[in-house]
């Protein structure tokens, strides 16, 4: 068959004019996608995830454009986490977010390829988690809290909010995995400090009344909650009837202390987020986790409400608000 020049000029010119459709129509580059796993829920999770996301945009990533974020949240029922882990897995994500301990483990028994990343986790190398903080080892790396260490110093500080307290409930959550361990630190830094430590647990928010119950039969002159998912999801109702028992008390978060909570000693968690951002960027860049050491917390607050001090008929130490990274009046 003959193609004249004038056939194939217009063949020519409609190529011109169709490339750059074609070109326009290519779908985009697969996005990379993170599962992120919660024991909490996200509207009280909602300023760790603002963190979150603006440590990855410092990296260049920006939710719903280049990243995919997939969001499995557990409401604080920690038995739906490995349920909800092996979803994110079933979905072949590029890296697992662990929020919390629990979050971390659930992961890491139903997956040992995908890259896992914890942002909050209690003594990592304790439970399991990885080999060391210098060398992972297997596929977790990330940030790690240092609670063992926090204990005698929020305990310390109760003590001196409170000089006068002899007896001290410590409100845990038995379905937690590591607060067991937890336990046995805080009552030699309890009895060290002169203070007679009384255990007292809630596995779920039905069990809150009776054990504020146990506190006032037992005595108890102030409290310590155990930083806890579960306590976190009601912090309000754990701070109201901290106030109706008349027990000024120490918590793990400042979230506590802005919703009516006394004190508050504990890892800039907001920080540990953002910081996990830069773990998320350099393993989708090729990092192993096993080759990424485990970082700890740099930045450590002590909260206290001055409001709360006054309605429980508390003047604080000027020595202990003076050391205060905020005070809420």
């Amino acid at each position: 068959m003959t193609v004249t020049r004038a056939a194939l000029a217009v063949v020519l010119t409609l190529g011109v004019l169709v490339a750059p459709l074609a070109a326009e129509t290519q779908p985009p580059a697969k996005a990379p996608r993170i599962g992120f796993l919660g024991g909490a829920s996200p509207s009280a999770a909602s300023h760790f995830l603002d963190a979150f996301r603006r440590g990855l945009r410092e990296r260049g990533y920006v939710e719903g454009q280049n990243i995919v974020i997939e969001y499995r949240w557990a409401e604080g029922r920690q038995e739906r986490l490995p349920g909800l882990a092996a979803e994110l897995v079933g979905l072949k994500v590029d890296v697992i977010v662990a929020a919390i301990t629990t979050a971390a483990l659930a992961a890491k028994n139903v997956t040992t390829t995908i890259p896992i990343v914890m942002m909050v986790v209690n003594e990592p190398v304790r439970v399991g988690l990885v080999a060391s903080l210098a060398r992972p080892g297997g596929n977790i790396t990330g940030l790690a809290a240092i609670s063992d260490e926090l204990w005698p110093k929020q305990l310390e500080l109760l003590k001196e909010a409170v000089p006068m307290v002899s007896r001290v409930a410590v409100l845990w959550n038995p379905a937690n995995f590591s607060h067991g361990p937890a336990l046995k630190g805080i009552v030699v830094a309890a009895r060290s400090l002169g203070m007679q430590p009384q255990l007292h647990e809630a596995r779920g928010p039905d069990e809150f009344d009776s054990a504020f119950a146990a506190m006032t039969r037992a005595r108890a002159g102030a409290l310590l909650v155990v930083a806890d998912t579960l306590f976190f999801l009601h912090r309000t109702r754990i701070a109201d009837l901290a106030a109706k028992a008349r027990l000024p008390a120490m918590y793990g978060s400042r979230e506590h202390v802005e919703v009516g909570g006394l004190l508050a000693y504990a890892a800039d968690y907001a920080d540990l987020y953002r910081r996990g951002a830069t773990y998320v960027d350099k393993i989708l860049k090729g990092a192993r986790p096993a080759g990424l050491p485990v970082e700890q917390p740099t930045k450590f607050e002590l909260v206290i409400n001055l409001k709360t001090a006054k309605a429980l008929g508390l003047t604080i130490p000027r020595s202990v608000v003076l050391r205060a990274d905020r005070v809420i009046e």
